[in-house]
């Protein structure tokens, strides 16, 4: 009678520890998934409202939105497309911050012919978003890509330095910014569109019986 119930209390014991070790794991993976830089990105969940005003005010506060031609970085959109989501997310930070620097430029001002509440509530717009990937979504502070920071710079030194500030560079750097914030959208819905694909894929599915 004591071996067997010797052998009942170790059977027990070792269901126990199983079921223990069971839900520690479960707890693991659940956690794994909550703490996606994607899934649990309260940024990413209402973006599309923080670009659309962002488009929005782009195209209002100044005036006419014409093409230009101007160099653009496809090449980097390109490359940011085959990297993970982190990587992801920090250009888009760091491509954000570095259009907000544009505007706040320390040699020249900005047109007195665009809209000073439209013009106020885009820059608020873009440094909401930055603020917003900082505390929710990037981990690290490490500097821009160099050839992100050399795109940026040589933008502004082939209009705003080359013209010294002039009206006509201003509405050229809009329209950059346009062009810019449309492939930061489209990098979005691709982050969105990717992590839904992974999640369902990681969902085990049901089998009819």
């Amino acid at each position: 009678m004591l071996g067997t119930h010797r052998a009942q209390s170790a059977a027990i014991f070792i269901i126990i520890v199983f079921i223990m070790f069971s839900w520690t794991h479960l707890l693991f993976v659940l956690c794994g998934i909550l703490l996606n830089p994607v899934l649990c990105c309260d940024w990413l969940r209402h973006y599309g409202h923080l670009s659309n005003d962002s488009l929005t005010l782009i195209r209002l506060m100044g005036g006419e939105l014409t093409e230009s031609p101007v160099s653009f970085p496809d090449h980097l959109y390109r490359r940011i497309q085959n990297t993970e989501v982190q990587s992801q997310l920090v250009f888009i930070r760091d491509s954000l911050e570095l259009i907000l620097g544009l505007y706040h430029h320390d040699n020249f001002s900005l047109p007195v012919t665009w809209d000073t509440d439209k013009t106020e509530r885009f820059l608020m717009s873009i440094d909401r978003q930055i603020d917003e990937l900082n505390t929710t979504c990037v981990s690290t502070n490490r500097p821009a890509d160099s050839r992100l920071r050399n795109y940026y710079r040589r933008l502004e030194k082939s209009t705003l330095y080359r013209t010294g500030g002039s009206t006509a560079s201003w509405e050229l750097i809009r329209w950059v910014t346009k062009l810019h914030l449309d492939q930061l959208d489209f990098l979005v819905s691709s982050i969105k569109a990717s992590t839904a694909t992974s999640r369902r894929r990681s969902t085990p599915r049901q089998h009819r019986h």
